[in-house]
């Protein structure tokens, strides 16, 4: 497990080289790999440990360097998206149909789960466009949506715009600004500052629910 887990951080500290050589052994499926990782992190409850901003800043940067076509990309990754939190949603539906007890979800931590009801607690629908820019919440909005009773209509709206929006302006930020030199060069730094980023809204809200306990 150990070294599993030190394969997995050694491949996404370094995406950006790992991205390139992808697409240099196996060409196009690269935007089905790129399909599936961010269809699996919004999709899959017990997924949301995966890359889903730094990839999507990095694919960006090399469709600006011709290694991967932008259009292409936006409307796969944009499917995907939606289509990831509509299969959360379904499988939140599901668990609430049944009055299955949550807390017996694997890899899934029950305080992620508070968070994130906290989370819609105070932003409301608008939860599921503002979580897709906060990992873990991002992954389980859909799910959380689901079980209080969200019209799967209401749902829907807000999933294609957050969608669109988080594909939209990571991708177009990679595209625009991966490849200015400097960038260029500190490539992992800059993608490790943007898990960081991140990071700090769930960060400041554990810190806040400490502070209020």
């Amino acid at each position: 497990m150990e070294e599993l887990l030190a394969a997995f951080m050694a491949w996404f500290l370094h995406l950006d080289t790992h991205l390139a050589q992808l697409i240099d052994q196996h060409g196009d499926w690269v935007y089905l790999i790129l399909f599936l990782v961010i269809f699996i992190e919004t999709g899959v409850v017990v997924m949301p440990f995966l890359p889903g901003d730094s990839l999507l800043f990095i694919a960006g940067a090399l469709a600006a360097k011709g290694l991967l076509d932008p259009v292409t990309l936006c409307v796969l990754l944009f499917i995907a998206a939606v289509a990831g939190d509509a299969l959360n949603f379904s499988i939140g539906a599901w668990f609430k149909s049944r009055a299955l007890d949550t807390s017996k979800i694997p890899f899934v931590k029950q305080e992620h789960l508070l968070h994130t009801q906290n989370f819609f607690d105070k932003h409301g629908g608008k939860t599921i466009i503002l979580a897709r820019f906060v990992p873990i919440v991002r992954t389980l909005a859909p799910f959380v949506a689901a079980l209080g009773s969200m019209p799967r209509k209401v749902f829907f709206g807000y999933n294609v715009s957050g969608a669109f929006l988080w594909i939209g302006s990571l991708v177009s930020a990679g595209y625009l600004f991966g490849n200015i030199p400097w960038i260029s060069k500190n490539l992992t730094a800059v993608v490790m500052g943007i898990v960081v980023l991140s990071i700090l809204p769930a960060v400041a809200g554990w810190l806040r629910a400490r502070a209020a306990s």
